[in-house]
């Protein structure tokens, strides 16, 4: 950094862990619980609602994809209004939309269609709410601790949303019926006054706007030992436009990145929403409880908060995270095969719990490493554009998995399915380095791209090492 001007990015990798980091951990912590929460307790509707509404294997299915298909959408839009319009404001109306079709669902989901209806709409708001808080959590996360801090910030909400889901099926939808599930969703509402009082713009996205201002204020409760420099030195502008479509993320210099980023992510969120919104039903075929069958749900997102830290860590500390993830991926191909041939309470419990810590928890790690891989001005539509991708996958999971069990009169196709495609995901994160000739908001984003993707960084260009 120059004596007489500061790096925003650099003020913010270079940061120690303080109160402020902490204190927006928690509020994106909380955000995507209920991001999680709402996302997997369709699985848990099945069993209530199945009979009832006469529904085909293929039908109950597509009530758990109903919800991804709105979050594809809002995923793929919701990049492109936080790049323009900033990240807080959009993941304030996420959560408004999340919260107000979550009641809507409680009261008014009495058929089939109605409830699918309304999970679409959902699902829009469920599109902002993970990647955008991804985005936000990466951009200001120190370097040496990114995966680590973005992972309790943002992948331990989710994964604590999705472990309660299993709880509530559990405990209170026996007395309650389904719509238990929504009137705990929509409690999101409590949160929302807290993210309008405590979520700042982030820094970043304000610098390219031009709100110094607000930049200073902010670094100053992030870094306050700094906070007297931050009133006096200059600012140094980016030193690149802002203007990032969709289709910049396939040109030239991005072009096999993002393909092999979304290609990964069509087959991970294939594997983790084609097992979790099948396992009740699976582990009750298998013999399990009622009780343990919802359980094995929680026991995943527990467990995929695990892993994802485990891997977090060990990229932090080596800076090789297609490694890492082709190996989290290769490991949930072979707990998957396992249920395909072994059968006993403890091999449904291990394998189970294997699945989530690696094939959901490689998961959290390819956001992060997909924020990381790109600049200021298009990360919030690099995230968005992954996970849009991702939810194709994630509709066609449940449905595929449910046309398999009727297909073939049992779950072992669906099985099989699941661990082609988590190898296949294995395979393609190795392809995910950038091209030379990209050009950076600063060289300190430089050299964090670098290190997310296996490049170095000379005169401002980038070239494949890995």
């Amino acid at each position: 950094m120059h004596n007489d001007s500061i790096d925003v990015n650099d003020e913010l990798s270079d940061a120690p862990v303080g109160r402020m980091h902490i204190k927006l951990g928690i509020l994106l912590a909380l955000m995507t619980l209920f991001d999680g929460y709402d996302t997997f307790n369709p699985a848990y509707v099945i069993h209530y609602v199945r009979g009832p509404w006469q529904l085909s294997l293929q039908q109950a299915g597509l009530l758990v994809s109903s919800g991804l298909v709105g979050f594809l959408f809002g995923a793929a839009i919701h990049g492109a209004i936080a790049d323009r319009f900033g990240r807080r404001i959009t993941l304030i109306a996420g959560l408004w939309i999340t919260t107000v079709f979550s009641v809507l669902t409680a009261l008014a989901a009495d058929t089939f269609a109605s409830f699918c209806t309304l999970r679409v709409l959902t699902g829009l708001g469920l599109g902002v709410l993970l990647p955008l808080a991804t985005t936000y959590i990466n951009e200001l996360a120190p370097r040496r601790v990114e995966n680590t801090f973005a992972l309790w910030g943002v992948a331990l909400g989710w994964a604590a949303g999705g472990a309660a889901a299993g709880l509530v099926g559990v405990f209170l939808t026996p007395h309650t019926g389904w719509q238990g599930l929504y009137w705990i969703g929509s409690l999101s509402i409590l949160l929302i006054p807290f993210v309008h009082l405590y979520l700042p713009e982030s820094p970043k996205f304000a610098l390219l706007r031009g709100r110094e201002s607000e930049v200073r204020d902010i670094l100053a409760k992030l870094r306050p030992e700094r906070a007297h420099l931050y009133q006096t030195l200059s600012i140094r502008k980016p030193l690149v436009p802002e203007k990032a479509p969709v289709l910049a993320l396939l040109a030239a210099p991005y072009r096999r990145l993002s393909i092999a980023i979304w290609l990964t992510s069509f087959l991970s969120l294939f594997c983790i929403f084609g097992l979790s919104g099948w396992i009740p039903t699976l582990m009750q075929a298998r013999g399990e409880s009622f009780g343990a069958s919802f359980a094995f749900g929680a026991l995943m997102q527990v467990m995929s908060f695990v892993g994802g830290l485990v891997c977090g860590r060990l990229v932090d500390r080596t800076g090789r995270p297609r490694f890492w993830l082709c190996m989290w991926w290769a490991a949930g191909a072979l707990s998957v095969l396992a249920l395909v041939f072994l059968q006993s309470h403890w091999v449904n419990l291990i394998c189970s719990a294997m699945a989530g810590f690696c094939i959901i928890g490689g998961q959290f790690v390819l956001n992060n490493f997909t924020a990381a891989s790109y600049e200021t001005r298009m990360r919030a539509t690099a995230v968005g554009m992954e996970l849009a991708v991702g939810r194709l996958g994630a509709i066609l999971g449940p449905f595929i998995g449910g046309a398999l069990q009727q297909m073939f009169g049992g779950t072992q196709a669906m099985l099989l399915a699941i661990v082609i495609a988590a190898g296949g995901a294995a395979m393609t994160v190795r392809f995910a380095t950038r091209s030379a000739g990209c050009r950076f908001d600063s060289r300190g984003e430089a050299d964090d791209v670098a290190t997310a993707t296996g490049i170095t960084s000379t005169n401002g260009l980038n070239q494949e090492v890995g």
